[in-house]
């Protein structure tokens, strides 16, 4: 079923323990896109980039099926830039630079023909722009997404808070959660986000997996085990991209089927670190996404 997807696209330029890459495609609507793309069609991309949009990369999302009738090119503009380094611990991470470039007054567009998107899925933009999406869409969407991050927890808080009120699923990361719930305790703390609004609230542990709470269910999912990662970037972004991808092809909104659906959002994420950019999400068949999805049913799986 159509995916409408929302977010940023970005170059960057990323520094970890193992190696570099500069000025790769990323952002959290391309990472999205192309997860969600390996479970269903079509997929609907918003977003904006500058004239120094790698020509390839924009070829490679449409031949992944991404319809990019919603991205806008700014000509002589520059694409958002993010430049990190990574520790070897990879959870922790420096930013060196940010150059928001065209991304900076970008307003989202949704045409005509993205209007009955039966999922939405928002990135971590400006909750005012999150909003505005939600309340764009011809008819109510059978399920709204999104993401956000610290910096609009801090400094759009009550904007955020509105716009939670029009969402169904939220995804951020423990840290997150902590600070959006004022609550250390991550049970709580996704019991509070739910009042705000949000009927399920995945919380992100990265190398420790993910949560996921409905109003009957806790389910935890492990991460991977990988013995080479080598770029967490977008790590998250195709974790959602999996988990909606999932969704949107079953088209099942059971609880039993979000929690496989987290299962997928995983095998997605494990697959994202394994390259830089968005390198490691290119080229998977069924074959290998299947043999990851059983994999993480046998990491748990135990004989009486």
């Amino acid at each position: 079923m159509s995916l409408l997807v929302v977010g940023s696209l970005a170059l960057d330029t990323i520094e970890t323990p193992f190696g570099r890459a500069e000025m790769v495609a990323g952002g959290s609507a391309v990472y999205v896109s192309v997860a969600a793309s390996y479970f269903a069609a079509p997929i609907r991309l918003v977003g904006v980039i500058g004239s120094d949009f790698p020509k390839q990369e924009i070829e490679f999302l449409e031949s992944r099926g991404v319809d990019l009738t919603g991205l806008q090119t700014i000509q002589g503009g520059k694409t958002f830039h993010w430049s990190g380094r990574y520790h070897y611990d990879l959870n922790e991470r420096d930013t060196l630079s940010t150059d928001l470039n065209v991304f900076e007054k970008f307003n989202p567009e949704i045409p005509q023909s993205y209007r009955k998107s039966r999922y939405v899925i928002l990135g971590n933009i400006d909750p005012i722009l999150q909003r505005r999406v939600i309340e764009s869409m011809g008819q109510k969407p059978e399920l709204v997404i999104c993401d956000t991050m610290n910096f609009w927890i801090q400094g759009k808080h009550d904007e955020l808070l509105q716009t939670l009120k029009l969402v169904d699923i939220i995804i951020l990361n423990d840290s997150e959660a902590r600070l959006l719930s004022s609550e250390p305790n991550l049970i709580k703390a996704a019991k509070i986000i739910m009042k705000l609004g949000p009927r399920i609230v995945i919380i992100k542990k990265g190398e420790h997996g993910a949560l996921l709470f409905t109003g009957d269910t806790i389910f935890s999912a492990p991460a991977f085990p990988l013995e080479f990662i080598y770029d967490p970037t977008g790590a998250g972004d195709s974790f959602a991209g999996g988990f909606v991808g999932h969704l949107a092809r079953t088209e099942d909104l059971s609880d039993e089927n979000f929690k496989r659906a987290v299962v997928y959002g995983s095998v997605m994420a494990s697959f994202c670190v394994t390259k830089f950019g968005i390198k490691g999400l290119k080229d998977l068949s069924d074959i290998e996404i299947m043999g990851r999805y059983r994999d993480f049913i046998e990491l748990s799986r135990v004989s009486d």
